[in-house]
């Protein structure tokens, strides 16, 4: 059950349940009165009677009866010699009788308090159907009202669930002076997002500026490494020239993913000769399984340069921190590259590659920029990489793409 309907019910429930109260207390409090009016009626015609027979004798036209046949309960009471009042379901209805002794003899009234009793009932009747229509006319009120909040309230989690998503731009938008508590979630949902969107943007331009930087003093210190005579020494120095210059060019380029400034060039292509070409340029053994003859032909719609990118990450990072052999399959539109190694740990299954982690030292040394590189890449050309582990053992890596016409290369 949706808000809506929550809130809807429960004030239909404290309609019905407000209502239902004050028809007891009103019945109740009716039905007590109307009694103490026909005890004080029966009571009064019975002392008057009395009067009238005291002088008299004889009790007529006073409406009282000598010796009458009485209900159990009054009889016993007037044999101790008191008198008292009683209501009875008689054959013409409910009647209040009043009785005292009068020498040996006794001496009683009734009065008939049917019609009364059914005017109570009939109250009780309305009550019931004037807490109906209430209920049917709030319930609508209700719903329609709760509607509106759950309208607001959605608003606010879709937006905040594509915040999430990295749409940092996304707002709810409220007034400057918030009218309840719905706005003031908004407005607080509206401030952390500008407040993210602008670290974020400070992070990445920070980023951003500091590969550049250091993009023009490590191309000349590479370019002295290569003139250092040759020797163990020089060949370590190279080495880590070099890995510092990859290090850069992925900095720029997540800050570039990041910033959104990517466009890719997509058209038709091969998958399977693209698959080709990226395991061609690979400097270690990549086994390739055989594609179905059903497959050759199929079109992907992406972005060549990209995809190489996105493969090569997967496949140095299978070689790099799996074991052999590495494997790459080809289906209809999807790539799955894996290794024989211990897997991904958990935690990048649950949330994701993450810069700068290698995640688990089984998974061995990195910056752990090659996968999230990869995953911004994907998403650039309109791609889906989902990381998981082989139900025999190994990490596995599936990139799908969409696909394009059939048309013939």
């Amino acid at each position: 059950m949706n808000l809506r309907w929550r809130i809807g019910t429960l004030v239909v429930s404290t309609t019905a349940a407000a209502v239902a109260c004050v028809g007891v207390w009103v019945h109740v409090d009716a039905y007590d009165r109307e009694l103490k009016q026909a005890r004080s009626a029966v009571r009064t015609d019975l002392d008057r009677a009395a009067s009238v027979y005291a002088r008299t004798g004889e009790v007529r036209g006073t409406g009282a009866r000598l010796d009458a046949e009485l209900p159990e309960g009054l009889a016993g009471l007037v044999r101790r010699g008191h008198h008292g009042t009683e209501l009875v379901d008689g054959p013409r209805g409910r009647q209040m009788w009043a009785a005292r002794p009068a020498g040996d003899r006794t001496l009683s009234v009734t009065a008939d308090v049917e019609p009364t009793l059914r005017d109570l009932e009939a109250l009780d009747a309305s009550i019931a159907v004037a807490g109906a229509l209430t209920s049917g006319v709030l319930l609508p009120a209700g719903a329609f009202t709760a509607s509106r909040l759950s309208r607001r309230l959605r608003l606010a989690a879709a937006t905040a669930t594509r915040i999430s998503q990295g749409e940092l731009d996304a707002r709810i938008g409220v007034p400057e002076r918030p009218r309840d508590e719905i706005d003031e979630i908004s407005h607080a949902v509206d401030t952390m997002a500008a407040a993210l969107q602008s670290r974020l943007l400070t992070e990445q331009r920070f980023t951003a500026d500091v590969a550049h930087e250091l993009r023009t003093p490590l191309m000349g210190l590479l370019t002295a490494a290569e003139n250092l005579p040759e020797g163990r020494i020089t060949d370590h120095v190279r080495e880590r020239v070099r890995a510092l210059c990859s290090l850069t060019d992925d900095l720029l380029e997540i800050s570039r993913l990041d910033s959104g400034a990517e466009e890719p060039d997509l058209s038709a292509w091969s998958l399977r000769l693209l698959v080709q070409q990226a395991v061609a340029r690979a400097d270690f053994p990549v086994r390739v399984d055989p594609v179905e003859d059903g497959h050759t032909a199929t079109l992907v719609r992406t972005d060549p340069r990209r995809l190489n990118r996105i493969l090569a990450n997967l496949l140095a990072n299978a070689h790099r921190h799996g074991r052999p052999p590495v494997e790459v399959a080809v289906t209809a539109t999807s790539v799955t590259v894996r290794d024989h190694g211990r897997g991904y740990p958990e935690e990048l299954l649950t949330d994701g590659p993450q810069r700068f982690r290698s995640h688990a030292p089984e998974r061995g040394t990195g910056h752990g920029l090659g996968l999230t590189i990869a995953l911004g890449q994907a998403e650039v050309i309109g791609a889906r990489l989902r990381f998981g582990n082989a139900p025999d053992g190994g990490a596995e890596a599936v990139l799908t793409l969409p696909a394009a016409p059939d048309e013939p290369l």
